[in-house]
């Protein structure tokens, strides 16, 4: 018995699997879709694009404390308008600012403002995300500096015991 029900229930898998797989698939596409989705597909290429002449900026051998700033700037040579929708250090002694609300046409340019307080020790590096309507969604920007201690010059040179 257990094996007429197992060769039956068989038997109906196939051929529930062979008539529902009767109509062909690409009879089922319609010549409008197809055309919505290569005006879509179209309409995605044309994203603003966010070309930096710089993504890193080195201060160089600084003072601890000893504030910095410097600007980046960009183009957007993209097809549709940028817009910025944020910016964000990897820290709090560093601080972005950007245009905000303001769409920067195609082929126009703009920047990026970042200020640097000077803080740590050492070879410092930050990194700033700027998120925007481009296709990656988001531009990684550098700063770095060799930050001197505000007391270095009185330091006594020589070996430590």
């Amino acid at each position: 018995m257990k094996r007429a029900t197992t060769v039956l229930s068989l038997v109906m898998a196939v051929l529930l699997v062979g008539l529902s797989c009767k109509d062909k698939a690409s009879s089922k596409v319609l010549a409008d879709n197809v055309d919505n989705a290569t005006t879509r597909d179209e309409a995605q290429k044309n994203l603003p694009v966010m070309t930096f002449e710089n993504s890193e900026h080195d201060f160089g051998t600084i003072t601890q404390g000893t504030a910095q700033e410097t600007r980046f700037k960009f183009t957007n040579t993209g097809q549709a308008p940028l817009i910025i929708t944020d910016a964000k250090s990897s820290c709090g002694c560093t601080v972005p600012e950007y245009p905000k609300n303001t769409p920067i046409a195609p082929g126009d340019s703009g920047e990026l403002l970042v200020k640097f307080n000077g803080s740590g020790q050492n070879q410092v590096t930050k990194t700033i995300t700027v998120t925007a309507n481009t296709e990656k969604g988001s531009e990684i920007l550098r700063i770095k500096a060799f930050v001197n201690p505000k007391n270095a010059a009185e330091q006594i040179a020589g070996p430590v015991k």
